[in-house]
């Protein structure tokens, strides 16, 4: 598939510096360019690659201006970092596009519905009562269970499983490997010291703008659901314990671990290897620092780090000291000597 510097100067809303007929069929880093390839220029380190670059178009900010020659045509935008990104989703989006139609072998169950624009890979399996909508995309080796219910333009990946009565929303990405609605961690304890199932007849709801990251673990609820809202993005290997809700629009981190019940906030940003303990309320644009140990209710736009968790910058003062404790410890030791020997100097 091949663009013109002018196409995707009206897709950007951009302004064409050089060519507008120059075209590129692939994208590439600066210092990777070569012919027909399409890059940018964000980050002010890599400047001096703008230069010797040999990719045909290259987008930059409206700010830019070359001290040198350019053999690339240049695209303007208000934002190249962005625009880029918004190129790598549409060029993303293009390919999904592309894919429709079932794949053999794979099953459907005669009471299943899907829309338009379908596609389904080998050796994947749909239950019963299922209803997909538009553009769904569903890879090979995928399962979909009973009653599940998706939205238009959702795509699930390779090895994914969609457990039964889960619903997932509109433009949603599933990735590898992740699992979705499995039985929560529940067991009882019996006198003898064994433990019983405690059956999980919940589900889970992943509403609009959903990702969900590659081998990470959403658990269906004990009872109603576990609720995940618009906009969250999901790392992958995190694990979701039954009845967590997080809130619109909070990024998590990859190895992050919730707890059972525990209720996260909007506009929340979690950080990797976090561990939040069950039946815990997290506030509105609250910053977990990564490898942070979360045991206590926590209050909207708080910062917070450690094991256990404190006040971020109470941490950063805390921990120069943490690092100083075997020279702190020598001191005070060597203190005492003092002091004992000025006590027994004075009783002599």
């Amino acid at each position: 598939m091949k663009f013109t510097a002018e196409q995707i100067a009206g897709i950007l809303e951009g302004e064409v510096v050089g060519n507008p007929y120059a075209e590129v069929y692939k994208l590439s880093k600066i210092e990777e360019g070569t012919e027909g390839s399409l890059t940018f220029l964000a980050n002010p380190k890599y400047l001096n690659h703008i230069y010797t670059t040999q990719a045909t178009i290259t987008i930059v900010n409206n700010t830019f201006i070359p001290e040198g020659e350019l053999t690339t045509t240049l695209i303007k935008v208000e934002d190249a970092y962005l625009s880029f990104s918004k190129l790598l989703e549409f060029y993303d989006q293009a390919k999904k596009e592309n894919k429709t139609g079932i794949e053999q072998p794979s099953f459907i169950s005669e009471s299943a519905k899907y829309g338009e624009n379908f596609y389904l890979g080998n050796f994947s399996y749909i239950a019963e009562n299922v209803i997909l909508g538009k553009n769904v995309k569903i890879y090979p080796n995928c399962f979909i269970g009973e009653n599940v219910i998706i939205g238009d333009n959702v795509s699930i990946f390779a090895g994914a499983k969609i457990h039964s009565e889960t619903q997932i929303g509109n433009n949603c990405n599933i990735y590898s490997g992740a699992v979705i609605g499995a039985d929560g961690f529940g067991f009882a304890p019996n006198p003898d010291g064994t433990f019983s199932k405690i059956p999980q007849i919940g589900n889970v709801v992943l509403e609009d703008n959903v990702d969900v990251g590659a081998n990470t673990t959403i658990d269906k609820a004990t009872m109603g659901s576990t609720i995940v809202r618009k906009g969250v993005k999901l790392d992958n290997q995190i694990q979701i314990g039954h009845n967590v809700e997080i809130g619109e629009n909070t990024v998590v981190a990859a190895q992050t671990g919730i707890a059972g019940s525990t209720k996260i906030g909007k506009n929340g940003m979690i950080g990797g290897q976090v561990g939040i303990a069950g039946h815990l309320s997290i506030g509105n644009n609250v910053r977990i620092q990564a490898q942070s140990g979360v045991g206590r209710n926590i209050k909207d736009n708080e910062i917070i780090q450690g094991s256990p968790t404190f006040g971020y910058n109470d941490f950063n003062k805390s921990y120069v000291h943490f690092k100083n404790l075997p020279k702190i410890v020598l001191e005070i030791e060597e203190l005492k000597k003092q002091i004992l020997n000025q006590k027994n100097g004075k009783n002599g």
